[in-house]
């Protein structure tokens, strides 16, 4: 960003700034690459619920360069054609760190193969350590998981609180090198709305990243969104892309006749 003017006293003071916004989904990948933020055996954050708020031209673009062994942490993996399953049918990921993967097929025949190394996670403990994460909290207790596999090879200790002891198991914070999250509006700096359930992780997760991609439904100019409505600060994000969803539905319901 630039400043001119007669000086800081009078005179008109312009802000000049450069847009965070690339052409392609594939560009951004690229100069992610490029950056040194995306490599082989590198840590990435992908945000979504089932189908929802997924940035899958990111992914798509992501699975076009071949980067592999990636431990990717992301609720859940996608379906066997769309979303993170693109990533597990070229076996680009190594690790997931996730929730909830029952809709993958591949997934489930990698992981009992012994293909696919996994760590599961109780949702809200994921959802907590990608906030630790962000917030620079590298570890945390909670007793979600005491006394269940959840628990093996962790520490655990007896604490009271609100008046009552019980134990609790610590879960460490995550960080990933590089982040893709998925947005329904920008503006040029990288203030990011999101839209109902889509939200779900993608805020939390564009703070836990030494880089972050957003892929939005909308460009705004700058100044256009009230300060009050932002979800995500534009210091948070580093490059932003345009992209059309194809919004694909993960299970449809209807009512007979």
């Amino acid at each position: 960003m630039g400043l001119s003017g007669d000086d800081f006293g009078g005179g008109t003071l312009t802000a000049v700034m450069k847009s965070k916004q690339i052409a392609s989904a594939a560009r951004a990948i690229a100069a992610a690459r490029e950056l040194g933020h995306l490599n082989d055996g590198g840590t990435l954050m992908v945000g979504g619920f089932g189908l929802c708020g997924i940035p899958e031209h990111l992914i798509a673009a992501l699975r076009d360069t071949g980067v592999k062994n990636l431990t990717c942490i992301s609720n859940n993996a996608g379906v066997d054609d769309f979303g993170l399953g693109l990533l597990l049918q070229t076996k680009q990921i190594k690790k997931m760190v996730s929730s909830y993967v029952g809709e993958n097929a591949e997934f489930e025949r990698q992981f009992l193969a012994g293909e696919l190394e996994v760590e599961f996670n109780p949702q809200g403990t994921l959802a907590e350590r990608i906030r630790a994460g962000g917030a620079g909290i590298p570890a945390f207790y909670t007793p979600t998981g005491v006394g269940t596999i959840v628990a093996e090879g962790k520490p655990v200790n007896e604490m009271t609180f609100k008046g009552r002891s019980r134990d609790y198991v610590m879960e460490t914070g995550l960080w990933a090198d590089l982040a893709l999250v998925k947005a329904h509006t920008s503006d040029p700096f990288g203030n990011l709305t999101y839209r109902m359930t889509a939200r779900n992780f993608n805020p939390e997760m564009a703070t836990a990243a030494s880089y972050v991609i957003a892929e939005v439904e909308h460009m705004v100019e700058l100044g256009a969104l009230d300060p009050d409505n932002v979800h995500t600060p534009g210091s948070y994000v580093d490059a932003v892309v345009v992209t059309t969803p194809e919004k694909r539905i993960e299970q449809r319901t209807v009512r007979e006749g």
